[in-house]
């Protein structure tokens, strides 16, 4: 069996203890001692008991932002996708302790709050990505805003139903579930070319022979007309 690092004795007796004796009758020394630290090397690993909970926010959204970065106007779509993805395989390499932390941030109110802020941390992150993707104008920053809101909301919906027991292939899951919400969003995307110019007929119907109108087509198609 490998060693548990301190960082995770100390995150397995918060969970311990948050479960014997609730969140707010637990204290930092409280841990540290359950852990088998002391209080120093607690504060070395997390800055609060609330961190011990959430504890790698700031590192995920630094690795979706590497994601986002990275692509091109091209794939910019597929980049959000995967970005998607990134942040749910974080949750199922947690397990068990990104369930007790589901259980524990649905009972005490001010875990919630905090978790609708990493929330919107993350919905932050997509739209700025989006907004820059699709284009600065009023029309894009409405799409972006709508997107990105759809983007969090999808993988959400399949998170939560993990955590719930009730999804067998979460992955499988989320990549269906942003399919369904690119699908909802049809863009052009904004780096293509120009369309190659061309020609552009119109029919119609006339008395004339198509020897008498050839050249009265050809001179509109010249500009001449």
């Amino acid at each position: 069996m490998t060693k548990q690092t301190a960082r995770e004795r100390l995150a397995r007796a918060a969970f311990e203890l948050f479960d014997e004796r609730g969140y707010e009758q637990t204290t930092v020394d409280d841990i540290a001692d359950r852990a088998g630290v002391g209080r120093t090397t607690f504060f070395r690993h997390y800055r609060s008991k609330e961190e011990v909970i959430f504890p790698d926010h700031d590192r995920l959204l630094a690795r979706i932002d590497g994601r986002l970065t990275t692509s091109s106007s091209g794939t910019a779509l597929v980049a959000v996708s995967d970005a998607v993805r990134l942040v749910l395989l974080h949750y199922l390499e947690e397990g068990d302790l990104a369930r007790r932390r589901y259980a524990l941030t649905s009972k005490v109110p001010a875990l919630r709050d905090r978790e609708i802020a990493s929330v919107a941390r993350y919905q932050r992150l997509f739209r700025e990505f989006i907004a820059g993707w699709m284009g600065d104008s009023g029309a894009s920053s409405l799409r972006a805003e709508l997107m990105s809101a759809a983007v969090v909301a999808a993988h959400n919906h399949v998170l939560r139903r993990w955590l719930r027991g009730d999804s067998a292939d979460p992955v499988a899951e989320v990549d269906a579930a942003m399919r369904d919400v690119i699908g909802l969003f049809p863009v052009a995307d904004p780096a293509a070319s120009p369309a190659a110019p061309g020609t552009t007929v119109v029919a119609f119907s006339t008395g004339k022979g198509l020897d008498a109108l050839l050249p009265e087509l050809r001179r509109l198609l010249e500009g001449d007309g």
